[in-house]
C-alpha cells in the first residue's frame, strides 16, 4: 500500500508539516533548505524498516547520521527543550516516532505502532545524488566491518542493486521498460565480483569507465529486471537530473510514468526546469502526478507546502521564477546595448 500521508513536527527544518502524496509520482520542488531530501529519507527510512523490522529510530539516525549519533539533534534547533513527532500512514497502518532534544541513544526514542506497520511490508529505493555503483566493489564489506560516515542510503542502493534477476516470466509492462532501457544505455548490467559492467557492442565495460547519467540509468534497469520496481513499491530518487544530459531528460521521464503506470509510487526531488516541464508534457489523463512546492512562509518563516495537480498551478515555483529572472536580465542587457 501507496504513503498517503507524512506528519512532521519539530523535525529538522519542519516545524508542523502535514504532507499528503499522491499515490503516482510526487515532484518535490523548493529553494534548498526547504526540507526535500529530508521529507523523502523519513518516508525511505520507514518504508525500509517494514522489511527489515529494524527499529524505525535507528534507521533515521543511520540514513541522516546527526553528529555523535545523538539523535536528538534531529529534532528542530531552539533554545528551550523540545519534542519532535514524526508519523508516516499507509491507509490505516501508521507508525509513529517521538524524541527529544535531550535524547542521546536511539532506545530512548519512543516508536508506536511498529508491528502493525511491519506486517505489511513495502519494497522501496532511494537513489540518492551521488551515483556509488562505479565506488560499489569493496564497499558494502567494509561499511559493514568499519564506523564509515556514509548515510546508509548508500550501502542500501548498493544491496538492492546485487539482488539477482527475479525468477519466472517477465510480463510484457516490466519487459517493454526493460527493453526501452536496454537500449537507452546500448546494453545490459552485468555483475562480477562485485563490479558492475554494461554489456554491449563494445563488450564489457566497467561503471568506472561509463558516463554518470548511463549509470544512473543502468541502475534503473538492474532494479526492474531484479524485481525491487514493481506493483506496489516505492522510489525516492534525489535530482535525478544531476550529471544526466539534457537529451535523457525525455527518456527518464517517460521512465517514472511507466513505472507509475505498472503501480510503483514516486518521490522525485529536482531543481532543473526541463524535468518539471517534461512532466507536464508526457503526462496522460490516466497518470497521477502531483507537484509539491515547498516554501517558507513569509510570516513565520516555517515551510510550507503547497499541493498541485497542475504544473501551471504550481506557486510559488522556484525554478521557474529563476529562469524568468535570468530571461528579463537578458532582454535588459540586450536593450541597453541598443
Amino acid at each position: 500500500m501507496a504513503i498517503t500521508k507524512i506528519s512532521l513536527k519539530r523535525f529538522t527544518a519542519f516545524e508542523d508539516l502535514e504532507f499528503k502524496p499522491s499515490r503516482g509520482i510526487n515532484v518535490l520542488v523548493g529553494a534548498n533548505g526547504t526540507g526535500k531530501t529530508h521529507l523523502m529519507k523519513v518516508a525511505y527510512a520507514a518504508c525500509d524498516i517494514s522489511k527489515t523490522g529494524s527499529s524505525f529510530a535507528e534507521k533515521l539516525n543511520r540514513v541522516f547520521l546527526p553528529s555523535g549519533r545523538s539523535i536528538g539533534r534531529l529534532v528542530k534547533r531552539r533554545k528551550e527543550s523540545s519534542k519532535c513527532t514524526i508519523r508516516i500512514s499507509r491507509g490505516s497502518r501508521r507508525l509513529d516516532l517521538t524524541f527529544s532534544n535531550h535524547t542521546k541513544s536511539t532506545r530512548g526514542a519512543r516508536v508506536l505502532r511498529s508491528s502493525q506497520w511491519n506486517a505489511e511490508p513495502i519494497e522501496s529505493v532511494y537513489i540518492p545524488v551521488k551515483e556509488m555503483l562505479a565506488n560499489a566493489p569493496g564497499f558494502r564489506s567494509l561499511y559493514a566491518q568499519r564506523d564509515l560516515h556514509f548515510e546508509e542510503i548508500y550501502d542500501d542502493i548498493l544491496a538492492r542493486a546485487y539482488i539477482p534477476i527475479l525468477r519466472g516470466p517477465i510480463n510484457q509492462e516490466r519487459k517493454r521498460l526493460l527493453d526501452r532501457l536496454r537500449k537507452i544505455i546500448a546494453g545490459k548490467v552485468r555483475v562480477s565480483n562485485e563490479e558492475f559492467f554494461l554489456r554491449g557492442r563494445e563488450g564489457n565495460l566497467e561503471f568506472s569507465l561509463l558516463a554518470e547519467g548511463i549509470r544512473k540509468l543502468g541502475l534503473l534497469w538492474l532494479l526492474v529486471q531484479n524485481g525491487t520496481l514493481l506493483n506496489g513499491s516505492v522510489l525516492f530518487w534525489d535530482e535525478p537530473e544531476t550529471n544526466l544530459n539534457p537529451r535523457l531528460f525525455e527518456a527518464v521521464v517517460g521512465i517514472l510514468f511507466e513505472l507509475q503506470r505498472m503501480g510503483v509510487q514516486i518521490f522525485v526531488a529536482t531543481h532543473d526546469y526541463a524535468i518539471l516541464k517534461e512532466l507536464d508534457l508526457q503526462k496522460e489523463n490516466k497518470d497521477r502526478l502531483a507537484f509539491h512546492s515547498l516554501f517558507r512562509a513569509d510570516d513565520t518563516g516555517d515551510i510550507v507546502c503547497n499541493k498541485v495537480r497542475s504544473y501551471l498551478d504550481l506557486h510559488p515555483n522556484a525554478i521557474a521564477e529563476a529562469f524568468t529572472d535570468l530571461y528579463d536580465r537578458e532582454v535588459a542587457r540586450s536593450l541597453a546595448g541598443k
